[in-house]
């Protein structure tokens, strides 16, 4: 919270135009990400959630607008700056994107060396904290990414993702390809992580689970612009059709707990 108590704007998106040749994914597009929050961004397949974190992050540099971190426009900033500014953020890309010819104390001390260059001793203990916090066993360390279940490639980006301790930790399909009780203890592990640290957190997701059990407010991307945000009780007031039939559609029903309703035959009569 900003000092007068109002809701202090960790991202700002204004305007942002994002394309790949003539096709324009974003156009437009305008969104805050507040201070301590879990922000989930959903979307139909094309609607650029990815494309908007790696604006974001710096690696899809925009055609139009800003785009705003820490109260700094990044890529109006020097190159040291924007050094200082990614030093304050922790990425996990889909898939865990590990360096496969590393181990994973390895792809842990990769930032720290390239940002801290602390001593190689320190790196390591770093690392071995890093793997605890991520809920491996010590023993992960030593292990190649080829070594590791789906799980804990995710846990173990997610332990390079907290290596330089950061404010604000953007999130790529966290759970996607886990089975839902590795989803839910992922997702458990992320709320705790968020409130022991006091992490801001960018996830995009289309896990209706994740959204309901992690998520303070959602972020809808359709016709190139954020089209709602808001709780998930907030957004589904819009009464776009997009949501309607995301959040109203049976595996959304199932997110929130509600029985689907009977199937009936045309007399009206249970089948």
């Amino acid at each position: 919270m900003a000092a007068n108590g109002a809701t202090k704007n960790i991202i700002e998106v204004r305007g942002l135009k994002t394309q790949f040749g003539d096709f324009v994914v974003h156009e437009n597009l305008d969104l805050d990400v507040h201070e301590g929050e879990i922000l989930g961004v959903v979307g139909g397949s094309g609607t650029g959630k990815s494309v908007l974190m790696r604006s974001i992050i710096g690696l899809k540099p925009p055609s139009a607008g800003k785009i705003t971190v820490f109260g700094e426009e990044f890529y109006e900033a020097s190159e040291r700056e924007q050094r200082e500014i990614e030093q304050r953020w922790g990425v996990l890309f889909q898939g865990g994107a590990l360096f496969s010819s590393l181990t994973v104390a390895q792809n842990i001390m990769a930032p720290i060396n390239e940002h801290l260059h602390l001593p190689e001793a320190l790196a390591r203990d770093i690392a071995a904290l890093k793997i605890s916090m991520s809920g491996l066993p010590p023993e992960a360390g030593s292990k190649y990414p080829s070594e590791l279940s789906g799980g804990m490639s995710k846990r173990a980006g997610l332990a390079r993702a907290l290596a330089l301790d950061p404010e604000l930790l953007f999130l790529d399909e966290p759970t996607a390809g886990l089975d839902p009780i590795g989803a839910t203890k992922f997702d458990d592990l992320i709320v705790s992580l968020k409130k022991s640290l006091g992490l801001t957190v960018f996830m995009v997701t289309h896990d209706l689970d994740t959204l309901h059990s992690t998520c303070d407010r959602v972020a809808v991307l359709a016709e190139k612009r954020v089209i709602a945000c808001g709780t998930i009780e907030e957004v589904r007031r819009t009464g776009h059709p997009w949501i309607e039939e995301y959040f109203g559609g049976p595996r959304g029903r199932a997110a929130l707990g509600e029985r689907p309703a009977p199937k009936t035959s045309a007399r009206g009569e249970a089948l």
